[in-house]
C-alpha cells in the first residue's frame, strides 16, 4: 500500500505506542486522526509533537467505553479527511494482579470493556467506510496474555480477565478478515511485554524485584522486553508490504511464549 494522503485512525494516540504509530504514519505522509481520553497531561506534548510534523492531522478526544460516542467519532473522521483507510485498534486496559490486588468486579468490567468491547464497535462502525476506501487495513492489538494467561513470570503482570479479553481479540480478527474481505485486510499483532506496555516504563514494572524482572528476562529468548521501535515496524510491515495477508496474528513477543521450554540435547537412540 502506498501510504500518501492515506486516513488513518490511530486509537490510544496520546502516548506510548499509540502516538508513535501516528507519528510514524505522518512521516509517511498518512494523514492522521488521533483519538484519546484520558492522561491529559501528556495531551500537550502530544499537539507539539504532531504540529511539528507539518502534516495534516485531527486530535479527538472520546470515551470509547460509550459505545454511543463511537459511531460520532468515525463520522467526525470521514467529515473531515473524507475517507478511511487505517484503523489502528490500539485500546485496551490491564490490571496487573502486583498492582492491583484481588480482582472487584469493576476492574474485571473495565479490562473486558476497554480492551474487547471497544474494540468492537469501533470496527463496526469502520467497517463500511473502510470497504468504501477499496484497499484499506485494520490492525487489532492484543497480548499473550492471551495465551499464557497468569502463570509463569508474568503472573504478576497478566490479570485473568485481561488475559480472557485478549484471547478474544484473536477470534474477533478472524471473524473480521472475513467480513471485511476482499477490501478490508484485518491482522492482530500480539505484543509480549514491551517497554510502555508491561515494560520497564511502566509502574507495575517498578514493583517487581529485581530477581521478579530476570524471571521474565530468562523466559524470553531474546533475554529483553520490546521497545516501542519493535512495535512500529511491525505495523509499517503489515500496512505497506504484506499485501496478501490477513486474518493472521503476528507475534511480536521475543520469544516469551516459547522461552518456558528448552530443546534438549539429541539422544545417540538405538540404531
Amino acid at each position: 500500500m502506498k501510504l500518501e494522503n492515506k486516513v488513518a485512525l490511530v486509537l490510544g494516540s496520546v502516548k506510548g505506542i499509540g502516538k508513535a504509530i501516528g507519528l510514524a504514519l505522518a512521516d509517511q505522509g498518512v494523514k492522521v486522526a488521533l483519538n484519546y481520553f484520558d492522561w491529559e497531561e501528556s495531551l500537550g506534548e502530544m499537539k507539539q509533537d504532531f504540529a511539528e510534523t507539518g502534516r495534516e492531522h485531527l486530535i479527538l478526544k472520546t470515551n470509547l467505553l460509550e459505545t454511543n460516542k463511537i459511531p460520532e467519532l468515525i463520522q467526525k473522521v470521514t467529515d473531515h479527511f473524507g475517507r478511511l483507510d487505517i484503523l489502528i485498534n490500539n485500546i485496551e486496559r490491564g490490571g496487573w494482579p502486583v498492582v492491583h490486588g484481588p480482582y472487584v468486579q469493576e476492574q474485571w468490567d473495565l479490562e473486558m470493556a476497554t480492551t474487547l468491547r471497544a474494540k468492537r464497535w469501533v470496527f463496526d462502525s469502520a467497517l463500511p467506510h473502510l470497504k468504501a476506501s477499496g484497499n484499506s487495513v485494520v490492525i487489532n492489538f492484543s497480548s499473550i496474555a492471551g495465551i499464557v494467561g497468569r502463570s509463569g513470570p508474568a503472573s504478576l503482570i497478566f490479570n485473568d480477565g485481561y488475559a480472557a479479553a485478549n484471547r478474544g481479540i484473536s477470534l474477533l480478527t478472524e471473524t473480521w478478515a472475513r467480513t471485511g474481505a476482499p477490501e478490508v485486510r484485518v491482522n492482530e499483532i500480539m505484543l509480549g511485554i514491551v517497554e510502555t506496555r508491561h515494560g520497564d516504563k511502566t509502574r507495575g514494572w517498578g514493583l517487581l524485584t529485581e530477581e521478579q524482572k530476570q524471571a521474565i528476562a530468562d523466559h524470553t529468548l531474546l533475554e529483553r522486553t520490546g521497545t516501542i521501535e519493535d512495535v512500529v515496524k511491525a505495523v509499517l510491515f503489515i500496512i505497506k508490504d504484506a499485501p496478501f495477508m490477513t486474518g493472521s496474528v503476528l507475534r511480536l513477543d521475543g520469544g516469551y511464549v516459547l522461552g518456558g521450554e528448552k530443546v534438549g540435547s539429541m539422544p545417540k537412540g538405538v540404531l
